[in-house]
């Protein structure tokens, strides 16, 4: 039996829309062995789908046919982290298990760039699954059938929490609420930001970080979805976060923060429970810069 571990995801990073991705230290571990018939457990006890319309098992099997081998079945038993449709890739860590444990268990026939094209192909975009395969910074074009990538690991005294809500949204409903076209201005708008944030990121500007991570493109709009999420920007900004930005389709929203600023955690937590928001829940992770791998 092989044993991986899987990053959860942020994706957008604000102005990135489907473009930028990082991977963060909070994981799913997945154990995968091939078996004659399809056997799935949960090992934290979540609900998850124990037939072949399991996500990890889809996965896996699309690769063995394109591989040319047959499937009989695979023993799978994962366990959880990552919370499900809260905008931290769960799906994409479901996606890349899938992938990554069937090109294990068939000796590596797919190379890295193989393993990105197929795991956007399955989800649509690469800006959860490329970070979640690669770890670090993702900057990914997909152009339907290829992925064009650049992996930048990043070691920075930053960290990221996130401030996550007890209810999903669910990725279909957040896109579905996004207008179908938008103004060069808009446009122009989201590419110069886009731009910044990852270069800032990168070369330690972290004070750019508040304007490179506003947006034209789909926060406004999610926003009228995730009830109160305006109210929580403020409560990061207020206790001095570098930036905030809805991380991928939403609802979680994530801030971003000096590593020495040790009680934003506490004090976001304290301000939630005074403005009646002690539904959402903190947690705090830094980059991860392995993606997915074998343990």
């Amino acid at each position: 039996m092989i044993k991986l571990r899987i990053p959860a995801t942020s994706a957008n990073l604000g102005a990135g829309f489907d473009a930028l991705g990082l991977a963060m230290t909070y994981y799913n571990f997945v154990n995968l062995e091939l078996s004659d018939r399809v056997e799935i457990t949960s090992l934290d006890g979540l609900e998850v789908p124990t037939d072949k319309s399991n996500l990890i098992y889809e996965s896996a099997s699309h690769l063995f046919e394109i591989c040319g081998k047959k499937l009989d079945g695979l023993k799978i038993e994962q366990t959880s982290n990552i919370p499900m449709a809260r905008g931290l890739g769960s799906s994409s860590a479901c996606i890349v298990a899938g992938l990554v444990g069937a090109n294990t268990l068939l000796g590596n026939p797919l190379t890295t760039d193989d393993l990105v094209n197929l795991a956007a192909q399955i989800e649509g975009h690469p800006d959860n699954t490329a970070p979640a395969l690669l770890g670090g910074i993702v900057t990914a074009v997909f152009d339907g059938r290829k992925v064009h990538w650049v992996k930048q690991e990043v070691n920075t005294s930053l960290k990221f929490v996130a401030i996550i809500p007890d209810f999903e949204l669910k990725t279909e409903k957040a896109r579905a609420c996004l207008p179908k076209e938008v103004s060069h201005k808009d446009a122009v708008y989201n590419l110069s930001r886009a731009a910044l944030f990852s270069a800032s990121l990168l070369t330690g500007k972290f004070e750019n970080l508040r304007t490179a991570c506003h947006d034209r493109l789909h926060q406004p709009y999610r926003m009228e979805l995730i009830p109160n999420c305006r109210r929580v920007f403020d409560i990061a900004y207020n206790h001095g976060a570098y930036a905030a930005y809805i991380s991928g389709a939403g609802p979680t929203v994530m801030a971003v923060v000096d590593e020495a600023n040790e009680f934003f955690t506490g004090k976001v937590k304290f301000s939630l429970e005074t403005e009646g928001l002690e539904n959402w829940d903190v947690k705090l992770f830094h980059i991860d810069n392995e993606g997915t791998k074998l343990i």
